[in-house]
């Protein structure tokens, strides 16, 4: 249940439940010698429900407490977790900590934030991170999963469908150190998904469709979920092999994201710190188009990617990673910070059972003017990628490949399916040669339309 969230709720019962085992942890820390620590409470529920055939394929409710604690004696630190919250395992768990870390080496980048550098009054209302709607009934998915199935099915062509499910979960987190912070938050989440498979035999083709909000009123209608994964396994019938060479590839929307993704992961602090990262010393220099930058914006409101602070108690803040084409900044926590001789950019994640590592909150990628359509008709010919398959990255080099499938385009329009492409090429060399569609998702945490890269070498016929 651990996944690096933070959050407040401190008029909720369950929140002041959390606050409280954090501050045993910490007080149960001190007394086994440790010199800082801080503490981590999660609590939550969920639910998955798939159906099969029209009955219930299998139903899925878990709910549960974990705590995670990590201690300093000096530079040095140690992480214990545990699912049980009896104070003679809070004891021991404290214990164990410390001795562990008298046994760690020495780490001089290790260490709690200042207070002064900690986040204050933090209005975690206006983020909307939780539902306040009643929690759905295993009716209620289950209704979902139906409709979302049922529409797929009847969609002509559709042999069957693979999964159709439905869920919900709701949870809440707490942090709290030695230095003084204290905050936590609830989240909730509702989702459905279907995938779809068409043709029989060897010709089977599957795809999929789905939707995840905070908010279950945002979800979209599970029949059109259905209807999409359908339409969209027949779209995918029959394919044949790419050409190969070099020509032009337009990334949809739905996969775009991934592109940009390795972006993020080179400009990732621990990564550039270790020195595997393809971004390392490229701060100021152009990574891509004039015109183009790459936003995060922790504080969008319903969004799965907010929040209200990170997992070492710094405010979250908007700011550039690529502004105007030029990298601007890495992602970064205190320890990776301190590495690089910079400041923690508020981007620390972590759960029960580890330390903090960064990571990007929400993204938004500039949009252009053009649609899809039109850079359909800008390449001419060339190949429309929908969905990835495995990744080879050089995280030194930048250099890619990734198989892939999609449908060529021939005349600006997509002819034929192709599957098992591989995509070639170099990442720093392709991302400046991106050209951006406006056909984003703006309710996503990774807000990124198409992207037509010119001359990527395709391994086909």
């Amino acid at each position: 249940m651990a996944d690096g969230d933070m959050a407040n709720g401190a008029d909720k019962a369950p929140d002041t439940f959390l606050s409280g085992l954090t501050e045993q942890l910490l007080d149960a820390a001190r007394k086994a010698g440790a010199d800082a620590s801080d503490a981590m409470a999660l609590s939550g529920t969920s639910m998955e429900i798939e159906v099969r055939g029209g009955t219930l394929e299998h139903a899925e409710r878990s709910e549960g407490t974990d705590i995670g604690l990590r201690v300093f004696v000096g530079q040095r630190s140690a992480v214990v977790s545990a699912s049980d919250i009896k104070p003679e395992t809070l004891r021991t768990m404290a214990e164990r900590a410390v001795a562990m870390a008298r046994e760690a080496p020495e780490d001089a980048y290790a260490g709690l934030a200042d207070p002064s550098q900690l986040a204050r009054d933090v209005d975690i209302a206006a983020l909307e991170l939780s539902d306040p709607a009643a929690d759905p009934t295993p009716d209620d998915l289950k209704r979902d999963a139906l409709e979302s199935e049922a529409a797929a099915l009847g969609v002509d062509g559709v042999s069957q469908v693979q999964s159709a499910a439905a869920g919900y979960g709701r949870r809440q987190v707490h942090l709290a150190a030695s230095n003084g912070f204290s905050g936590g938050y609830e989240r909730s989440t509702r989702s459905t998904s279907c995938v779809a498979i068409a043709g029989t035999g060897l010709g089977m083709e599957r795809d999929y469709d789905g939707d995840s909000r905070t908010f279950q009123c945002d979800l979209r209608d599970p029949a059109a979920i259905g209807r999409s994964a359908a339409e969209r396994a027949l779209a995918r019938l029959s394919p044949r092999k790419a050409k190969g060479g070099a020509w032009p590839v337009l990334f949809d929307e739905r996969i775009a994201a991934s592109l940009i993704g390795h972006l993020v992961s080179a400009a990732n602090g621990a990564a550039v710190a270790r020195g595997a990262s393809w971004l390392r010393g490229a701060l100021g220099e152009q990574v891509l188009p004039d015109g183009m930058s790459l936003i995060e914006d922790p504080h969008r409101p319903r969004i799965s990617g907010s929040r209200p602070f990170d997992a070492e108690g710094l405010p979250t803040a908007r700011r550039a990673i690529v502004e105007n084409g030029v990298l601007k900044a890495f992602s970064l926590d205190l320890a990776n910070a301190r590495k690089l001789g910079m400041n923690s950019t508020g981007n620390a994640a972590r759960g029960t059972s580890g330390g903090p590592s960064p990571t990007a909150w929400n993204l938004a990628l500039t949009e252009g003017i053009q649609s899809r359509e039109d850079l359909l008709k800008q390449m001419g010919t060339g190949l429309l990628v929908t969905s990835m398959i495995g990744s080879t990255i050089n995280p030194n080099t930048g250099d890619y490949s990734r198989g892939a499938a999609g449908f060529w385009v021939e005349n600006g329009v997509p002819v034929y399916p192709v599957s098992g492409v591989t995509i070639a090429g170099n990442l720093r060399e392709m991302l400046q040669r991106i050209t951006p569609a406006n056909d984003a998702r703006g309710w996503l945490s990774r807000v990124v339309p198409s992207l037509l890269v010119e001359g990527l070498t395709l391994a086909g016929e």
